[in-house]
């Protein structure tokens, strides 16, 4: 004899969720099948009847009539899986971890995820490259840092720091730099047609060299304006050569404030140029903190924007074309600011001793 259906009874709440079930687009098909089971046996329909009217084995409907009966509409949700027992643990992660600080297989300038698999002999790749981003690891990736070891960088920097935040009245801060050996690069360009018809535009690898060129340059802090000039060369002369062109451009009496980086033609032993012009004062940023001097930052914005994949036939042709940005760019110069609350000198090395606890 055959052993009787469970029974189904639904609330008028259990109805409603049932039926939004099997009427809503974004429903899983395994959820509407069991909604539409339950709901047919709600109306007395017996296994085998619905079974036959869905498509689905006996079996299939007894377990949902049951897990139903038993556990409400939660039941019809699938259980937690456990899932596949992990093949690797902590002591796997370790060794990888470990095998970093060695050096890499003779032959090797470095270590990748297949040489570290095959050293530990008893791991996949797969799996090293995983204990790899899951700690923010990159094999490839390189840092590099210029720690400055000036016993007055607090002195220096806070010099600096002082005339970008509060600069003196009626003063004119500056910051002054020069960009040498800047090179006329020739490339070959036009486009490429490729096996499809279609054709793409750029430049070919090949260049020819045609000289250099340096550039001196002022950044006005207060304004952004920047004055520029061109050189041959970068040494004392041509710096003070600039720097006469600079001072002459403000009224005698005006008080202006250069910042520099400690390049020897910057700052001789002793200084006459200095003697004959009381009304400028050099500061200089502290040894290899150059990014203190906002120059550098008009020097980027120069290379990004008006030199990077340019092609010229003549240092000529490059100086028209720096020429012709800073004119461009001081049409809507505006002033840095200065949004580095705290500069210090141990800030990079406090980093790296972080990266080897």
């Amino acid at each position: 004899m055959a052993r009787p259906a469970t029974p189904i009874t639904l609330t008028d709440d259990d109805r409603a969720v049932l039926s939004q079930w099997v009427r809503a687009g974004t429903t899983e098909q395994r959820l509407a099948l069991r909604a539409k089971i339950i709901l047919a046996a709600a109306e007395g329909q017996a296994t085998q009847d619905i079974a036959a009217t869905l498509g689905q084995r006996p079996a299939t409907v007894s377990k949902w009539r049951l897990r139903f009966a038993q556990g409400g509409i939660a039941a019809l949700h699938d259980e937690p899986r456990s899932g596949r027992p992990a093949q690797y643990g902590e002591q796997e992660q370790l060794r990888v971890l470990a095998l970093l600080d060695q050096d890499p297989p003779p032959g090797y300038g470095e270590w990748n995820g297949r040489l570290l698999a095959e050293a530990l002999g008893d791991v996949s790749p797969d799996y090293v490259w995983e204990v790899l981003r899951s700690y923010g690891i990159s094999l490839q990736q390189r840092h590099s840092w210029c720690v400055s070891t000036d016993p007055e960088f607090a002195a220096k920097a806070a010099d600096i720091t002082g005339l970008y935040l509060d600069p003196p009245e009626n003063a004119i801060v500056l910051c002054v730099d020069e960009k040498p050996h800047i090179q006329a690069l020739e490339r070959v360009q036009g486009y490429l047609r490729l096996p499809n018809g279609r054709a793409i535009t750029g430049f070919s690898h090949e260049y020819k060299r045609h000289g250099t060129t340096t550039l001196f340059a002022a950044l006005e802090t207060a304004t952004g304006l920047v004055k520029a000039d061109h050189y041959q060369r970068r040494r004392r002369r041509e710096f003070l050569d600039f720097m006469n062109e600079i001072v002459r451009s403000y009224p005698p009496e005006t008080e202006v404030h250069v910042i520099l980086d400690n390049l020897n033609t910057h700052k001789p032993k002793h200084d006459r140029w200095l003697a004959r012009h009381p009304q400028v004062q050099f500061h200089y940023t502290p040894t290899h903190a150059s990014w203190l001097n906002q120059i550098e930052i008009w020097f980027s914005l120069l290379a990004r924007q008006a030199l990077r994949g340019r092609s010229f036939t003549s240092p000529r042709e490059l100086r028209q074309a720096i020429s012709h940005f800073v004119e461009a760019y001081n049409q809507d110069a505006a002033p840095f600011e200065w949004k580095k609350a705290v500069v210090r000198q141990v800030q990079l090395a406090n980093s790296y001793a972080d990266l080897n606890k």
